[in-house]
């Protein structure tokens, strides 16, 4: 079934196109959320305009995604979390963790954009992709350092998870 797309649908298409898709897609989906209508003469000259302001809006946020991915790009930052004597965390440190510090550090970077196979659990050095679009990727390395402020609480914690 073809169906003009009145919103980006990521893997699909841009707003303005039509695309070709499976009926229950379009049926159950696109359709009743209102990211697609069937396409027709007047549909398709009343989003003429809007398209070609559309597609300007996305070449700017592309131009600032590249802008922000050369910046980050190799950029190092450092965690301090508690952990104990063989370095294992209490807890994790998580996508949203990581561009936080980033944020910190003066990077454009939301936590969707940080890419993680899974959450890190342990103190060491970490190479993290940063993903801003479909083809920008950029590294940026993560050091988790344990925490070291000598407290007798974190050894009482200890102690007591190994009784």
């Amino acid at each position: 079934m073809k169906v003009l797309l009145y919103a980006d649908v990521e893997k699909l298409g841009f707003f303005g196109d039509v695309v070709d898709v499976k009926d229950g897609f379009a049926r159950n989906y696109l359709l009743p959320s209102g990211l697609a209508v069937l396409p027709s003469e007047s549909n398709v000259k009343a989003i003429e305009e809007a398209r070609a302001r559309k597609a300007e809006e996305r070449r700017l946020a592309h131009e600032q995604m590249v802008t922000a991915a050369k910046k980050v790009d190799g950029a190092e930052v450092t965690l301090s979390e508690r952990a104990n004597e063989q370095g294992h965390l209490f807890g994790s440190v998580t996508e949203e963790h990581i561009a936080e510090a980033l944020r910190q550090a003066g990077f454009e970077v939301q936590a969707r954009q940080v890419r993680l196979e899974s959450h890190l659990r342990q103190v060491g050095d970490y190479p993290v992709t940063l993903r801003y679009a479909e083809n920008i990727t950029v590294a940026v390395t993560v050091h988790i350092a344990p925490i070291t402020d000598g407290s007798d609480e974190s050894e009482k914690s200890s102690q007591s998870a190994g009784e």
